[in-house]
Formats: C-alpha cells, structure tokens, sequence
C-alpha cells in the first residue's frame, strides 16, 4: 500500500490540491503495479510563519528581500 506525503506552505487554492494529488496518485499507479484504491495520497498545508530555511521563514522571504538584496 503505497502512502505519498506531501508538505507544502499553505497559500494554494483547494483546486491546486486535489490536481496534484491526482497526478501523484496516477505516477504512483503507473510506477508501482499496485491497485489504485491502495494508493494513499496525504496533503499536510504548513503555515508560512512556521517553515523557515536559512533562518528566513517563507513567509519573510517573500515580504522582504534579504538583507544583502538591499
């Protein structure tokens, strides 16, 4: 039973979404032989305040350009 977990910061529209889980859940079907009610597809929306990388959340990144941009 193949399980895909996906992590993105929130901001998408609900179509967005369900479009990508569908193209997931259809790479997955042709790449593993398996059933397709077998395929678990689990979207997780993370605020853009709590994902940071380089010390920089999403959320700064995309108010404000960084430091040596300025």
């Amino acid at each position: 039973m193949p399980l895909v977990e996906v992590t993105l910061a929130q901001g998408r529209s609900e179509e967005q979404i369900r479009s990508m889980m569908t193209a997931v859940h259809e790479a997955v079907l042709a790449t593993v032989g398996t059933r397709p009610e077998h395929i678990r597809v689990i979207v997780r929306e993370v605020p853009r305040t709590h994902w940071a990388t380089g010390d920089r959340t999403i959320a700064e990144t995309f108010e404000t350009p960084p430091e040596d941009e300025q």
